[in-house]
């Protein structure tokens, strides 16, 4: 059953899923449009000048990925059941940038969510469905879902589905890879990489499907792209028609093979990787690895390397922006609206979730970084937009930072969404100038 939760005017902050309740004479009807107000000090957020921010709603459990209707109303995908549901539709009735009024449904966990077409695309960890949406954007029948696409590989590392959509009825859905580096024994020191990687064949990759045709497997889809170890974060970019997509790097250099990188190698190595996707580009994991000191590919540790040997394989891709190490880049967004200042059309916003793995050195990202694009390319330095998610000037482990940014959506009057999956966050960012 559809699940409603309505709030009074003066409550700022989303409490709990687990009653109903309408309030007698409730002053929502009674207002007309008003002025969106930022919260105090932007929400806890440091942004460029003439930059606000404020909590759309809080509390609302794991917030991974977000969309928003041409109507303003917000659809976030939770990574854990809240009241038993895993879908929640964000309303803010009274139109002072507050959700008001929520409703949930769904009963599967998982991180994908995207509308096209006048669908909503929600995926598990092992499957894709899709609602069809009315002409006000509201989900004609909760209950029923399509499934659009089935028996997905779910072995419980880098297991979520993220999906995004293209303009010509296509679905590209991450498969991870489960494992770090396809070792003969998964994260055990100085074991080898099995040669070939048998995980390919099946996983660390986008595979392509019908945005239309229900009831797919694997058999109906087609592998995209391969040697990506795992792709939280993907978008269309509409302006080069082209899919690009942010890679997690490898993990434990240092860990597993000591004699061939320090800690402080271990702590800045791999970069976290941006590619522009064709179809059959391949990455080139667990063979190879980006260097962000050296800026080249290096033959992993796995199969040859000495944090050294750099890679002569034609083969594999050039990633085509490169960020600092183990900051778990979950969302990345083509900015296409007109709210922004004029640098920011068509370049891409990407959240970072955060390390947990920089030790000795302080954890890295928990923010939203952003890319210049031109002509559908990078055109730029990359650049942190906004800051202070975390709510700490250090962050020492991924439990002290109070917010982690994983979501990003882009609103019908051109603001910027972006969820946080610690605390349930959902923050707006307005410009206005000032």
């Amino acid at each position: 059953m559809l699940k409603i939760v309505r709030y009074g005017l003066l409550v700022a902050s989303i409490i709990g899923m687990s009653s109903t309740k309408v309030l007698a004479n409730d002053p929502i009807k009674k207002l007309s449009k008003k002025h969106v107000v930022a919260d105090t000090i932007n929400a806890g957020l440091k942004l460029p000048t003439g930059f606000e921010a404020l909590k759309v709603a809080d509390n609302l459990g794991r917030a991974r990925h977000i969309a928003v209707t041409a109507q303003g109303d917000i659809y976030v995908k939770l990574g854990k059941l809240s009241s038993g549901k895993g879908t929640l539709r964000l309303r803010d009735n009274n139109k002072d940038g507050k959700a008001d009024d929520i409703q949930s449904f769904g009963n599967f966990i998982g991180t994908g969510i995207a509308i096209k077409n006048n669908y909503l695309y929600t995926s598990s960890d092992d499957a894709v469905y899709r609602y069809q949406l009315n002409a006000n954007g509201e989900v004609m029948n909760t209950e029923a879902p399509e499934t659009i696409i089935s028996g997905l590989i779910n072995r419980r590392q880098h297991e979520s589905k993220s999906v995004a959509l293209d303009n010509d009825g296509n679905i590209y859905v991450n498969i991870g890879a489960y494992s770090n580096s396809c070792q003969i024994e998964d994260r055990k020191k100085g074991s080898l990489g099995k040669m070939p990687c048998p995980i390919l064949d099946s996983a660390g990759g986008i595979w392509k499907f019908s945005a239309s045709k229900l009831n797919q497997t694997y058999e109906n889809g087609v592998r995209y792209a391969t040697g990506l170890r795992n792709v939280v974060g993907l978008d269309w970019n509409t302006q080069n028609n082209q899919l690009y997509v942010m890679q997690h790097g490898r993990d434990q250099l240092h860990d597993l093979f000591p004699e061939m990188y320090t800690e402080k190698d271990n702590a800045e190595k791999p970069a976290e990787t941006m590619y522009a996707l064709k179809q059959g580009t391949n990455a080139g994991w667990p063979y190879v690895y980006y260097d962000p000191e050296l800026k080249k590919k290096m033959v992993a540790p796995e199969y040859g390397g000495d944090g050294k040997k750099v890679s002569t394989d034609k083969n594999f891709a050039d990633p085509v922006v490169a960020f600092p190490a183990h900051m778990a880049p979950n969302g990345i967004l083509f900015y296409t609206g007109n709210q922004f200042p004029a640098k920011y059309k068509n370049g891409a916003f990407i959240a970072f979730h955060g390390s947990w793995n920089r030790a000795p050195l302080p954890q890295e990202g928990y923010y939203v970084a952003f890319v210049p694009f031109k002509n559908g390319k990078p055109s730029g330095e990359w650049e942190i937009f906004a800051n202070g998610f975390a709510g700490v000037e250090v962050v020492t482990s991924t439990r002290s930072a109070q917010h982690r940014p994983c979501g990003l959506a882009e609103g019908p009057d051109g603001s910027l969404y972006v969820s946080d999956d610690s605390k349930g966050t959902i923050y707006k960012i307005n410009y206005t100038g000032k």
